[in-house]
């Protein structure tokens, strides 16, 4: 007896020699007996090929029903692609069982076309039971990395970090391993728009003139002032920043933006002030007046001025600047000057020493001054 899973196949021209035998008056009961056949099968056959010479039913049809078929199937087409689309997701591993879940209404091969899935994929996965990924084991140094850095660091750095500390990582999968986790890096926000007051005419050339590379160590400082809220007010805080290795060699906070808060930066030098040759600033009026000038007068410093409107004439103060805003300034809230400058302290230990810079080929700014290294003078 035949088996019902495997059915048979009959080629066209067997079809015919059937149909042949019956035409010749051979009896219907005994072509089904010797040929183990079905009797609607038999009279199937026998009216498409006396009807039109072909035993396939697509030639047999009238165009009323072949437009009937067409409609059916587009109708179970698009039926096929809202089920299967709307649960699929985006991974290969959804998708699979998107097709899974439809794999008794909808034939496989054509779920696999509408969702761009191989076959042999799909099997292949369909094969194997679903079960959580093993975990990745470089997983915990890219989270111990993230909590060193207090939750700055993005996936470069984390990389670089992690290859300083001999394990290999690619940052597609260090930026995996974050997402997995929940972990984001500081990152920089728009910045407030100044308002311009009164410029600075002073007739002082740019003696930095956009050449912060190739300078050698604390003898070339930059300077500028930024904005950050305390409580209900603003405060300002002021970084000096050493153009050799980016080094922030002095900082001060408080509520007023004058002479007084750009010395107090000078005053938590950790080297002679004799030691500096040139401090560049943009024209701020912070830095315009008699006494910074005579500061600067009596330790024999020069003066340098960016261009008036040009903040790229201090572009690596501004960066340094961008940085502590993402880094401390948009991470914290600060309800006292005290608690600022404290916080900021801290801070900027922690950049000098441990904060790696791209620009310094990944390492500190204390580590590339204590390799004596030196930029190129192209550096930005």
């Amino acid at each position: 007896m035949r088996d019902p899973r495997h059915p048979r196949h009959f080629t066209d021209e067997f079809k015919r020699q059937i149909v042949d035998l019956y035409n010749a008056g051979k009896p219907k009961r005994e072509i089904m007996d010797e040929y183990d056949l079905g009797k609607s099968t038999v009279e199937r056959w026998i009216k498409s090929i006396n009807a039109t010479g072909s035993p396939r039913a697509a030639c047999n049809r009238t165009p009323e029903q072949n437009r009937i078929l067409e409609l059916e199937r587009e109708n179970r087409r698009l039926r096929m692609e809202v089920d299967v689309l709307k649960p699929s997701g985006a991974d290969i591993r959804s998708k699979v069982r998107a097709i899974a879940a439809n794999e008794g209404r909808y034939p496989i091969s054509a779920q696999c076309r509408l969702l761009g899935v191989a076959r042999s994929t799909y099997y292949s996965m369909r094969s194997r039971a679903d079960r959580p990924a093993a975990p990745d084991p470089a997983a915990p140094a890219v989270v111990a990395a993230h909590a060193a850095s207090k939750g700055r660091y993005g996936s470069r750095k984390i990389k670089a970090s992690l290859e300083r500390s001999g394990v290999t990582v690619s940052r597609r999968r260090v930026c995996r391993i974050m997402r997995e986790n929940g972990l984001v890096s500081a990152y920089g926000r728009k910045r407030f728009k100044v308002h311009p007051g009164a410029v600075n005419e002073a007739d002082v050339p740019n003696v930095v003139a956009r050449g912060f590379g190739g300078r050698a160590p604390r003898t070339h400082i930059c300077s500028d002032l930024t904005y950050v809220r305390v409580g209900a007010s603003w405060n300002y805080v002021c970084l000096l920043v050493d153009l050799y290795n980016r080094e922030i060699v002095g900082h001060s906070a408080g509520p007023r933006k004058d002479a007084r808060l750009v010395k107090s930066a000078f005053a938590t030098l950790s080297f002679p002030i004799s030691d500096i040759e040139v401090f560049h600033t943009d024209r701020g009026s912070e830095f315009d007046n008699a006494e910074i000038d005579l500061m600067l007068e009596a330790f024999g410093i020069e003066r340098s001025l960016s261009a008036k409107g040009c903040p790229y004439d201090n572009a690596v103060d501004e960066s340094t600047n961008r940085i502590l805003k993402a880094e401390l300034v948009h991470r914290e809230t600060f309800g006292t000057t005290r608690e600022l400058r404290a916080k900021l302290s801290d801070y900027v230990n922690w950049y000098n020493n441990f904060r790696i810079h791209s620009t310094l080929g990944y390492m500190s700014p204390v580590e590339f001054r204590e390799a004596g290294l030196s930029l190129p003078e192209s550096s930005k």
